[in-house]
């Protein structure tokens, strides 16, 4: 029989707006230059395995800001999310469990999800 658990609005949203800044940090690193800083390309095949990476323009100011803003997001509502007071019922395994089921809550559509 799968626990069920009746998690507060305000935490699956938090949560839900974790996976979405996420997710928008992700695609905006993946198109962002592999450098912040200008810098030439190299190609190092003296190692295990070849490395080669082009030449990067560095981010503009407009870019390092976005990423910076996303990442302090990021920080707040992890802590949001972690320190709820939500967690305070359960102890050991069983607040894992509870976290691990509000990290895919949003695949099942709902709050209370089987763990």
């Amino acid at each position: 029989m799968a626990t069920t658990y009746d998690f507060p609005s305000d935490l699956l949203a938090g949560q839900e707006e974790l996976h979405q800044v996420r997710a928008d940090l992700t695609a905006l690193l993946k198109r962002l230059p592999w450098s912040v800083e200008p810098v030439d390309g190299f190609s190092d095949d003296a190692g295990w395995r070849k490395v080669e990476r082009p030449a990067s323009p560095g981010w503009s100011e407009d870019e390092q800001a976005e990423v910076e803003k996303l990442r302090q997001r990021e920080r707040e509502l992890a802590v949001f999310v972690t320190t709820h007071r939500y967690w305070s019922q359960f102890t050991g395994p069983d607040r894992v469990a509870a976290r691990s089921c509000l990290k895919h809550a949003r695949e099942g559509g709902a709050g209370d999800t089987g763990a």
